[in-house]
Protein backbone atom coordinates (compact mmCIF):
# COMPACT_ATOMS: atom_id res chain seq x y z
CA UNK A 1 0.00 0.00 0.00
CA UNK A 2 2.57 2.69 0.74
CA UNK A 3 4.04 4.23 -2.56
CA UNK A 4 7.28 6.53 -2.53
CA UNK A 5 8.17 8.59 0.76
CA UNK A 6 4.56 9.94 2.24
CA UNK A 7 1.51 8.18 0.41
CA UNK A 8 -0.97 5.37 0.87
CA UNK A 9 -2.38 3.90 -2.21
CA UNK A 10 -5.24 1.56 -1.07
CA UNK A 11 -5.85 -1.49 -2.66
CA UNK A 12 -8.99 -1.66 -1.90
CA UNK A 13 -10.58 1.72 -2.26
CA UNK A 14 -13.43 2.31 0.17
CA UNK A 15 -16.45 4.26 -1.19
CA UNK A 16 -18.19 7.28 0.23
CA UNK A 17 -21.41 6.14 0.39
CA UNK A 18 -23.04 9.46 1.63
CA UNK A 19 -22.59 12.63 2.97
CA UNK A 20 -24.17 15.39 5.54
CA UNK A 21 -23.46 19.10 4.95
CA UNK A 22 -24.60 21.76 7.36
CA UNK A 23 -23.71 25.93 7.61
CA UNK A 24 -25.03 28.95 8.97
CA UNK A 25 -26.79 31.97 7.77
CA UNK A 26 -23.61 33.63 6.11
CA UNK A 27 -22.95 30.28 4.30
CA UNK A 28 -26.73 30.22 2.92
CA UNK A 29 -26.04 33.46 0.91
CA UNK A 30 -23.05 32.00 -0.56
CA UNK A 31 -21.80 30.61 -3.77
CA UNK A 32 -22.82 27.08 -3.16
CA UNK A 33 -26.51 27.06 -1.46
CA UNK A 34 -27.63 24.05 -3.40
CA UNK A 35 -24.91 21.47 -1.93
CA UNK A 36 -25.83 22.00 1.65
CA UNK A 37 -28.12 19.69 3.35
CA UNK A 38 -29.35 22.31 5.63
CA UNK A 39 -28.85 25.74 7.21
CA UNK A 40 -29.33 27.56 10.80
CA UNK A 41 -31.15 30.92 10.93
CA UNK A 42 -28.26 32.17 13.12
CA UNK A 43 -25.72 31.47 15.02
CA UNK A 44 -26.82 30.13 18.25
CA UNK A 45 -28.74 27.25 16.55
CA UNK A 46 -31.15 27.27 19.83
CA UNK A 47 -28.24 26.56 21.93
CA UNK A 48 -27.04 28.54 25.14
CA UNK A 49 -23.43 28.91 23.44
CA UNK A 50 -21.08 29.30 20.38
CA UNK A 51 -19.56 26.15 21.68
CA UNK A 52 -22.56 24.23 22.25
CA UNK A 53 -24.09 25.59 18.98
CA UNK A 54 -20.87 23.76 17.14
CA UNK A 55 -21.27 20.53 18.43
CA UNK A 56 -25.28 20.99 17.53
CA UNK A 57 -23.78 21.05 14.36
CA UNK A 58 -21.52 18.21 14.29
CA UNK A 59 -24.43 16.30 15.34
CA UNK A 60 -26.81 17.35 12.30
CA UNK A 61 -24.50 16.65 9.80
CA UNK A 62 -23.85 12.88 11.16
CA UNK A 63 -27.37 12.41 11.33
CA UNK A 64 -28.02 13.63 8.14
CA UNK A 65 -25.11 11.56 6.67
CA UNK A 66 -26.33 8.01 8.69
CA UNK A 67 -30.22 8.56 7.29
CA UNK A 68 -29.16 9.36 3.72
CA UNK A 69 -27.45 6.23 4.00
CA UNK A 70 -30.12 3.97 5.29
CA UNK A 71 -27.69 3.41 8.08
CA UNK A 72 -28.49 2.93 11.70
CA UNK A 73 -25.74 5.14 13.98
CA UNK A 74 -25.28 1.67 15.52
CA UNK A 75 -23.95 0.58 11.87
CA UNK A 76 -21.12 3.33 12.10
CA UNK A 77 -18.13 1.24 13.93
CA UNK A 78 -15.92 4.34 13.98
CA UNK A 79 -16.19 8.02 13.77
CA UNK A 80 -12.97 10.51 13.61
CA UNK A 81 -13.96 14.62 13.67
CA UNK A 82 -12.12 16.98 15.02
CA UNK A 83 -12.31 20.81 15.09
CA UNK A 84 -10.44 24.43 16.31
CA UNK A 85 -11.83 24.79 20.16
CA UNK A 86 -9.79 23.57 23.13
CA UNK A 87 -9.22 20.19 23.18
CA UNK A 88 -11.72 19.34 20.74
CA UNK A 89 -14.40 20.07 22.87
CA UNK A 90 -17.30 20.13 20.56
CA UNK A 91 -16.18 16.87 18.91
CA UNK A 92 -15.57 14.99 21.72
CA UNK A 93 -19.15 16.10 23.30
CA UNK A 94 -20.84 15.33 20.19
CA UNK A 95 -19.27 12.15 19.88
CA UNK A 96 -20.58 11.09 23.17
CA UNK A 97 -24.16 11.88 22.32
CA UNK A 98 -23.59 9.54 19.47
CA UNK A 99 -21.70 6.79 21.62
CA UNK A 100 -20.06 5.45 18.57
CA UNK A 101 -16.16 4.40 18.73
CA UNK A 102 -14.54 7.50 18.21
CA UNK A 103 -11.25 8.94 17.30
CA UNK A 104 -10.57 12.76 17.87
CA UNK A 105 -8.21 13.89 15.38
CA UNK A 106 -6.89 17.73 15.06
CA UNK A 107 -4.22 18.97 12.26
CA UNK A 108 -6.23 22.72 12.26
CA UNK A 109 -7.49 23.27 8.91
CA UNK A 110 -5.89 20.24 7.70
CA UNK A 111 -8.07 17.97 9.90
CA UNK A 112 -10.63 17.40 7.37
CA UNK A 113 -8.60 15.44 4.91
CA UNK A 114 -6.33 13.84 8.24
CA UNK A 115 -9.50 12.56 8.94
CA UNK A 116 -10.32 10.84 5.67
CA UNK A 117 -7.50 9.56 5.11
CA UNK A 118 -7.24 7.63 8.37
CA UNK A 119 -10.55 6.64 7.29
CA UNK A 120 -9.84 5.03 4.49
CA UNK A 121 -6.70 3.25 5.47
CA UNK A 122 -9.22 1.83 8.85
CA UNK A 123 -11.34 0.07 6.12
CA UNK A 124 -8.83 -0.70 3.62
CA UNK A 125 -6.47 -2.36 6.63
CA UNK A 126 -9.00 -3.00 9.03
CA UNK A 127 -11.39 -3.87 6.69
CA UNK A 128 -14.26 -1.98 8.82
CA UNK A 129 -17.78 -1.61 7.18
CA UNK A 130 -18.60 1.56 7.98
CA UNK A 131 -16.18 4.38 9.24
CA UNK A 132 -17.95 8.23 9.36
CA UNK A 133 -15.32 11.38 9.21
CA UNK A 134 -15.40 14.86 9.58
CA UNK A 135 -14.32 18.29 10.53
CA UNK A 136 -16.08 21.35 11.65
CA UNK A 137 -15.73 25.36 12.85
CA UNK A 138 -18.27 28.40 13.94
CA UNK A 139 -16.72 31.55 13.17
CA UNK A 140 -18.30 33.30 16.73
CA UNK A 141 -16.62 30.44 18.75
CA UNK A 142 -13.07 30.22 16.80
CA UNK A 143 -12.71 33.68 16.18
CA UNK A 144 -13.14 34.12 19.97
CA UNK A 145 -10.69 31.79 20.48
CA UNK A 146 -7.71 33.08 17.88
CA UNK A 147 -8.16 36.14 17.66
CA UNK A 148 -10.75 38.94 18.82
CA UNK A 149 -14.53 38.13 19.51
CA UNK A 150 -16.71 39.15 16.51
CA UNK A 151 -18.58 41.36 18.89
CA UNK A 152 -15.67 43.77 19.31
CA UNK A 153 -15.22 44.84 15.96
CA UNK A 154 -11.46 44.86 15.86
CA UNK A 155 -10.12 45.84 12.47
CA UNK A 156 -8.71 42.91 10.57
CA UNK A 157 -6.20 43.17 7.93
CA UNK A 158 -6.79 42.24 3.76
CA UNK A 159 -4.53 39.32 4.41
CA UNK A 160 -7.47 37.89 7.32
CA UNK A 161 -9.62 35.09 6.48
CA UNK A 162 -13.00 34.58 8.24
CA UNK A 163 -14.18 31.33 9.93
CA UNK A 164 -16.93 29.00 7.79
CA UNK A 165 -19.73 28.06 10.18
CA UNK A 166 -20.39 24.40 9.21
CA UNK A 167 -20.23 20.62 9.47
CA UNK A 168 -18.97 18.69 6.45
CA UNK A 169 -19.45 14.72 7.36
CA UNK A 170 -18.70 11.82 4.79
CA UNK A 171 -19.55 7.61 5.71
CA UNK A 172 -17.11 5.59 4.09
CA UNK A 173 -17.70 1.67 3.24
CA UNK A 174 -16.01 -0.59 1.83
CA UNK A 175 -18.90 -2.38 -0.49
CA UNK A 176 -21.47 0.20 -1.66
CA UNK A 177 -21.33 2.43 -4.60
CA UNK A 178 -20.04 6.29 -4.49
CA UNK A 179 -16.94 8.18 -4.79
CA UNK A 180 -13.42 6.50 -4.36
CA UNK A 181 -10.67 7.39 -1.82
CA UNK A 182 -7.89 5.71 -3.98
CA UNK A 183 -4.97 7.26 -2.22
CA UNK A 184 -3.46 9.69 0.65
CA UNK A 185 -0.38 11.92 1.35
CA UNK A 186 0.54 12.41 4.63
CA UNK A 187 2.05 15.87 4.82
CA UNK A 188 5.40 16.78 6.56
CA UNK A 189 4.99 20.00 8.79
CA UNK A 190 6.40 23.01 6.95
CA UNK A 191 7.35 26.33 8.98
CA UNK A 192 8.82 29.49 6.91
CA UNK A 193 9.03 31.79 9.47
CA UNK A 194 5.81 33.47 9.26
CA UNK A 195 4.47 34.87 12.47
CA UNK A 196 1.46 36.85 11.17
CA UNK A 197 -1.80 35.04 12.54
CA UNK A 198 -4.01 37.26 10.06
CA UNK A 199 -1.77 36.04 6.91
CA UNK A 200 -2.83 32.00 7.21
CA UNK A 201 -2.89 31.74 3.61
CA UNK A 202 1.24 32.83 3.18
CA UNK A 203 1.66 30.63 5.74
CA UNK A 204 -0.03 27.16 4.47
CA UNK A 205 1.10 27.71 1.16
CA UNK A 206 4.79 26.26 1.21
CA UNK A 207 2.98 23.09 3.15
CA UNK A 208 -0.01 22.91 0.54
CA UNK A 209 2.74 22.54 -2.37
CA UNK A 210 5.40 20.67 -0.19
CA UNK A 211 2.53 17.98 -0.13
CA UNK A 212 1.18 18.07 -3.71
CA UNK A 213 4.57 17.89 -5.55
CA UNK A 214 5.56 14.81 -3.09
CA UNK A 215 2.10 13.05 -3.94
CA UNK A 216 2.40 13.65 -7.81
CA UNK A 217 5.93 12.15 -7.06
CA UNK A 218 5.51 9.08 -5.16
CA UNK A 219 2.26 8.53 -7.45
CA UNK A 220 4.12 9.73 -10.85
CA UNK A 221 1.77 11.01 -12.24
CA UNK A 222 1.10 14.84 -13.93
CA UNK A 223 -1.18 17.14 -12.70
CA UNK A 224 -3.39 16.86 -15.34
CA UNK A 225 -4.16 13.50 -14.16
CA UNK A 226 -6.85 15.19 -11.97
CA UNK A 227 -9.66 17.30 -12.94
CA UNK A 228 -9.17 19.70 -10.53
CA UNK A 229 -6.14 19.84 -7.24
CA UNK A 230 -8.35 21.17 -4.73
CA UNK A 231 -6.90 23.60 -1.85
CA UNK A 232 -8.31 23.66 1.85
CA UNK A 233 -8.30 27.24 2.37
CA UNK A 234 -5.31 28.93 1.01
CA UNK A 235 -7.22 32.13 0.21
CA UNK A 236 -6.35 34.38 -2.38
CA UNK A 237 -3.50 35.30 -1.08
CA UNK A 238 -1.93 31.38 -0.43
CA UNK A 239 -3.32 30.24 -3.77
CA UNK A 240 -1.27 33.03 -5.45
CA UNK A 241 1.95 32.00 -3.48
CA UNK A 242 1.23 28.33 -4.30
CA UNK A 243 0.90 28.85 -7.90
CA UNK A 244 4.44 30.90 -8.12
CA UNK A 245 5.64 28.22 -6.22
CA UNK A 246 4.76 25.65 -9.16
CA UNK A 247 5.59 27.71 -11.65
CA UNK A 248 9.57 28.55 -10.22
CA UNK A 249 10.03 24.61 -10.14
CA UNK A 250 8.43 24.35 -13.65
CA UNK A 251 5.51 22.51 -12.50
CA UNK A 252 2.76 23.06 -15.08
CA UNK A 253 -0.94 23.15 -13.12
CA UNK A 254 -3.40 25.42 -14.86
CA UNK A 255 -5.01 28.05 -13.07
CA UNK A 256 -8.41 26.77 -13.67
CA UNK A 257 -7.55 23.64 -12.73
CA UNK A 258 -6.24 24.61 -9.28
CA UNK A 259 -9.10 25.77 -6.78
CA UNK A 260 -9.57 26.53 -3.17
CA UNK A 261 -12.16 26.22 -0.82
CA UNK A 262 -12.02 29.20 0.78
CA UNK A 263 -12.61 31.16 -2.69
CA UNK A 264 -15.22 28.77 -3.61
CA UNK A 265 -17.65 28.60 -0.40
CA UNK A 266 -18.67 32.33 -0.47
CA UNK A 267 -19.89 34.82 -3.19
CA UNK A 268 -17.18 37.42 -4.33
CA UNK A 269 -19.16 40.48 -2.96
CA UNK A 270 -19.71 38.91 0.85
CA UNK A 271 -17.21 40.36 3.15
CA UNK A 272 -14.54 37.90 3.62
CA UNK A 273 -10.98 39.71 3.44
CA UNK A 274 -8.69 37.16 1.52
CA UNK A 275 -11.09 34.21 1.86
CA UNK A 276 -12.63 31.38 3.77
CA UNK A 277 -10.66 29.44 6.45
CA UNK A 278 -11.61 26.74 9.02
CA UNK A 279 -11.38 23.20 9.24
CA UNK A 280 -15.43 23.30 8.15
CA UNK A 281 -14.13 25.14 4.77
CA UNK A 282 -12.51 22.36 2.91
CA UNK A 283 -15.01 19.78 4.90
CA UNK A 284 -18.37 21.27 3.33
CA UNK A 285 -17.29 22.58 -0.11
CA UNK A 286 -15.31 18.72 -0.48
CA UNK A 287 -18.40 17.16 0.62
CA UNK A 288 -20.72 19.13 -0.44
CA UNK A 289 -19.71 20.49 -3.40
CA UNK A 290 -17.14 18.79 -4.96
CA UNK A 291 -18.76 15.65 -4.02
CA UNK A 292 -21.88 16.19 -5.88
CA UNK A 293 -19.86 17.35 -9.35
CA UNK A 294 -17.93 13.91 -8.67
CA UNK A 295 -21.71 11.82 -8.91
CA UNK A 296 -23.21 14.16 -11.27
CA UNK A 297 -20.15 13.06 -13.41
CA UNK A 298 -19.02 16.69 -13.91
CA UNK A 299 -15.74 15.83 -13.20
CA UNK A 300 -13.90 12.58 -12.28
CA UNK A 301 -10.81 12.83 -10.36
CA UNK A 302 -10.04 14.93 -7.76
CA UNK A 303 -7.37 15.69 -5.27
CA UNK A 304 -8.31 17.40 -2.13
CA UNK A 305 -5.52 19.07 -0.12
CA UNK A 306 -6.85 20.60 3.15
CA UNK A 307 -4.59 23.20 4.78
CA UNK A 308 -3.57 23.44 7.97
CA UNK A 309 -2.28 26.16 10.60
CA UNK A 310 -0.46 24.36 13.39
CA UNK A 311 -0.83 27.87 15.57
CA UNK A 312 -2.37 28.11 18.95
CA UNK A 313 -3.16 31.45 21.13
CA UNK A 314 -0.39 30.62 23.43
CA UNK A 315 1.86 30.46 20.57
CA UNK A 316 1.34 33.70 18.87
CA UNK A 317 1.43 35.07 22.34
CA UNK A 318 5.26 34.03 22.87
CA UNK A 319 5.43 35.14 19.34
CA UNK A 320 6.54 31.91 18.35
CA UNK A 321 6.60 30.58 14.11
CA UNK A 322 3.02 29.27 12.42
CA UNK A 323 4.27 25.25 11.51
CA UNK A 324 1.92 24.31 9.05
CA UNK A 325 0.81 21.17 7.24
CA UNK A 326 -1.14 19.85 4.13
CA UNK A 327 -2.81 16.01 3.60
CA UNK A 328 -3.79 15.48 0.22
CA UNK A 329 -6.77 12.49 -0.14
CA UNK A 330 -7.90 11.24 -4.27
CA UNK A 331 -10.84 10.67 -4.53
CA UNK A 332 -12.11 9.48 -8.18
CA UNK A 333 -15.16 7.75 -10.20
CA UNK A 334 -14.77 4.36 -10.28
Amino acid sequence: MMTGKQTWVFDTPPSIISTGVVGGPFEEKGNIPNDFDYFYTDQWMDEKSFELAHQHMIEDACHFAIEKANLETSDIQFFLHGDLINQLTPSNFAAKSLAIPYLGVFNACATSMEGLAMAALIINQMKADYVMTGAASHTSAVERQFRYPNEYGSQKPDTSQLTVTGAGIAILSKNGTGPKVTSATIGKVVDRGLKDPFNMGGAMAPAAYDTITRHLKDRNISPDYYDYIITGDLAKVGRDICLDLFQQNNYQINENQFVDCGLTIYKPDQPIFAGASGPACSAVVTYGHFINKLLQGECNRILVVATGALLSPLTVQQKQTIPCIAHAVSIENA
